[in-house]
């Protein structure tokens, strides 16, 4: 079995950048061919896919906000990390990390993956 824990600032002040992290825990070698994604849901709308990065280090954005994304990973640590540039009000939502093989590549239905975290609340206020 694999766990995923998102975990970062619940709130983040307009223009800053969002950074989250999420943390892999469990079984390796059934993961060793994953994807590993950011998805967030906005309140009151549908799940929209940020990005992924393979366990080769190959990242790919969502192009409506890809000059604004970045995912890198720490092996050691077994951790990948969001970060999310000149953040906005808009940017407010539950963020979730997710992982899954190259099916799973830029679904925003949590199910079309094998494993994912509880989502955690990020708020951009001032």
């Amino acid at each position: 079995q694999v766990q995923l824990q998102e975990s970062g600032p619940g709130l983040v002040k307009p223009s800053q950048t969002l950074s989250l992290t999420c943390t892999v825990s469990g079984d390796s070698d059934t993961t060793k061919y994953y994807f590993w994604s950011w998805i967030r849901q906005p309140p009151g709308k549908g799940m929209e896919w940020i990005g992924y990065i393979s366990n080769s280090g190959s990242t790919y954005y969502n192009p409506l906000i890809n000059d604004r994304t970045s995912i890198s990973r720490d092996t050691a640590k077994n951790q990948f990390t969001l970060q999310l540039s000149s953040v906005t009000p808009e940017d407010t939502a539950v963020y979730y990390c997710a992982s899954g093989d190259a099916d799973s590549i830029g679904r925003t239905d949590l199910n079309e993956y094998d494993y994912w975290g509880p989502g955690t609340q990020v708020t951009v206020s001032s």
